[in-house]
């Protein structure tokens, strides 16, 4: 005889047993799949290759003199914490290796330091700068697999291709993908999150990757602070759409997402009362605050171990945000030791130091700007000027045709997320009050994207022609018109390297126009008026241009260069607005915090001569 009481017992369990996910089956890879995963490959080889190998014309610009000396620096700490850890971990030595230089958090400086160790110190296979630069290259070629793997959920393998190198082919961003740099590094983590993103919205266990991607971009450059904002639509209207037959579901994804507002209202309102520095004070251990953020923590935790439980589709919408919010900070404290013994007074200090970043001052459209409000248009128009327009048409093309299919609703999730990803930093940078300080780099985050809508813009575009004339064959026709696209910037990049930044394109005349509209650096925007004025154009590059530098340390530098009028402005100091010199200019060395050390006296690059005279 069943006992009811036994069987009521047993109701929930199995009820919670049917709705349980079934249990994960790994898929084989098909044939295709397979195919891609080798092209991913030969795509990342051939990039790196391609950077390691035409590494060593590109001069030293005046960022890596800065990071060079921190990532030798970083390194010494290493080998510190091998062979006496007491020591390494205490914040004296702590500050002697890692505050120079620390408005940047470690995460590259870590990589250039133990990759100059390994392939110089102890391999000796690389010289100095190129076993800096190795983690660069590596970033930078991250770049061309990802952004084929997701061109080709609309593409075929050659618009895909396409896609990926197109990325390479902009020399602006050739030339920046040689240097120890944080901008392609960047750009490299806030694809692979996205990427990342995107994967667990579909797949188990990739909303863990999510989340160890993100801390990643953390802990490179302070634009991936931005990449919640971009993604958490996208997860909510996911998760919106997969709850809608489960009203625990979405009972449990309003709470989790509540869980954050109310954290934001809370802090907003702590900081009204306490003001900043109270409110910074009271981030100690056992203090209110702290054990309040780490008890809606453990609520989040247990929320969604619960939304798991009951709806599956609903957890991979929203698990990426969580897995974003726990592993993001904590791979951000524990990747940059600078913050282990006073995080939140340093990390406050770091926020502060780029939401109040000074202004730089260049020319623009043959106006001299200095200070906000900046030109709304800035962005685009620079953009247009600086990528070859063999791309930008179909970027727009891309663009406009995905824009068409979202007012029609016929748009994916994944159009979506690539578009919004598009402008995003674009749009960020594109505000009038926004601090202008580093020229097209800054929005670097935006082009593998706009690259992924040039390639679906290609394959559309044959597809119209195979249509309109079927003897034209589809793959055919989309690798002539990858090749007519990509020669131009073939042949660009070939008579530009390695002054990369003295690269325009065709929509404006190319180089010859270029100082009159914009003069733009090594490390972006620059004021070198004189040094315009006094360059004549020969054959592609311009003699006559002189560059004296200001004295810095001690040490004069005077160059002469027979590169681009650009390439001469970009040892051109950005004039400050205090400054009384309206055309100053100095070189990459002087510009260096540490002109002692021997980064910061680096020799110029090839085409350019210097003499340097004892002050």
């Amino acid at each position: 005889m069943t006992d009811p009481v036994a069987t009521e017992a047993r109701a929930p369990a199995a009820v919670a047993a049917s709705t349980a996910p079934p249990a994960p089956v790994k898929a084989v890879p098909t044939e295709a799949e397979r195919l891609d995963r080798r092209i991913a490959w030969l795509l990342f080889g051939g990039g790196f290759l391609t950077l390691l190998f035409t590494e060593k014309p590109a001069g030293f610009v005046r960022d890596e003199s800065v990071y060079f000396s921190a990532a030798e620096s970083h390194a010494r700490w290493f080998k510190l914490l091998f062979s006496s850890p007491s020591t390494a971990f205490s914040d004296a030595a702590i500050v002697q290796a890692f505050d120079f230089n620390h408005e940047h958090p470690a995460l590259m400086k870590n990589l250039f330091g133990l990759s100059y160790v390994v392939f110089h110190e102890w391999l000796g296979v690389l010289r100095p700068a190129a076993a800096l630069r190795l983690p660069a290259f590596a970033a930078a070629a991250l770049i061309l697999p990802l952004v084929y793997v997701m061109t080709r959920q609309f593409a075929g393998r050659m618009a895909s291709a396409f896609a990926a190198v197109s990325f390479l082919l902009v020399p602006r961003q050739f030339f920046e993908a040689h240097l120890s740099c944080f901008d392609v590094p960047v750009t490299a983590m806030w694809v692979l999150v996205v990427f990342c993103f995107w994967r667990a919205l579909d797949r188990p266990r990739w909303w863990i990757w999510t989340g160890l991607a993100f801390g990643a971009a953390l802990g490179t450059k302070h634009n991936a602070f931005f990449l919640p904002v971009v993604l958490i639509p996208f997860a909510l209207w996911r998760g919106w759409q997969r709850s809608s037959e489960n009203p625990t579901a979405r009972t449990l994804l309003w709470q989790i997402n509540g869980v954050y507002v109310a954290s934001a209202l809370a802090y907003g309102v702590l900081v009204a009362a306490l003001g900043q520095q109270k409110f910074l004070a009271s981030f100690i251990a056992l203090s209110p605050t702290s054990s309040s953020s780490w008890a809606r923590r453990s609520r989040r935790r247990s929320w969604l171990q619960r939304l798991r439980t009951r709806h599956e589709g609903t957890f991979r919408a929203v698990a990426p945000l969580v897995a974003m919010a726990i592993a993001g900070p904590l791979i951000f404290w524990l990747h940059w030791p600078y913050l282990w013994h006073h995080p939140v007074d340093r990390a406050a200090w770091y926020f502060s130091f780029h939401a109040t970043h000074n202004h730089y001052t260049w020319y623009y459209l043959g106006e001299l700007l200095r200070e906000p409000p900046f030109p709304l248009d800035y962005v685009v128009v620079v953009t247009a000027l600086t990528v070859p327009t063999a791309f930008f048409v179909p970027m727009v093309l891309g663009l406009g045709g995905v824009g068409v299919r979202a007012w029609k609703r016929e748009a994916t999730l994944l159009e979506g997320l690539i578009v919004a990803n598009a402008i995003a930093s674009i749009a960020i940078i594109s505000q009038p009050d926004v601090p202008h300080f580093g020229g097209v780099k800054h929005w670097f985050p935006s082009m593998p994207f706009l690259a992924i809508l040039a390639g679906i813009a290609l394959e559309r575009g044959a597809l119209a022609l195979h249509a309109f004339k079927p003897v034209l064959k589809r793959e055919a026709t989309v690798g002539v018109l990858a090749a007519l696209c990509c020669v131009p910037a073939v042949i660009a990049t070939w008579r530009v390297y390695p002054y990369g930044t003295s690269f325009y394109s065709s929509s404006r005349a190319g180089c010859r126009a270029a100082p009159r509209w914009a003069c733009s650096g090594s490390s972006g925007p620059t004021t070198s008026p004189a040094c315009s004025r006094g360059s004549t154009r020969t054959r592609g590059r311009a003699s006559g241009c002189t560059c004296t530098s200001a004295t810095a340390g001690r040490f004069t530098t005077t160059r002469r260069t027979a590169c681009c009028a650009p390439t001469c402005s970009s040892w051109a100091t950005r004039a400050a607005p205090t400054s009384s010199r309206t055309s100053t200019t100095r070189s990459s060395a002087s510009r260096s915090s540490t002109p002692g050390r021997r980064w910061a006296r680096a020799s110029p690059s090839p085409g350019c001569t210097s003499t340097r005279r004892r002050r």
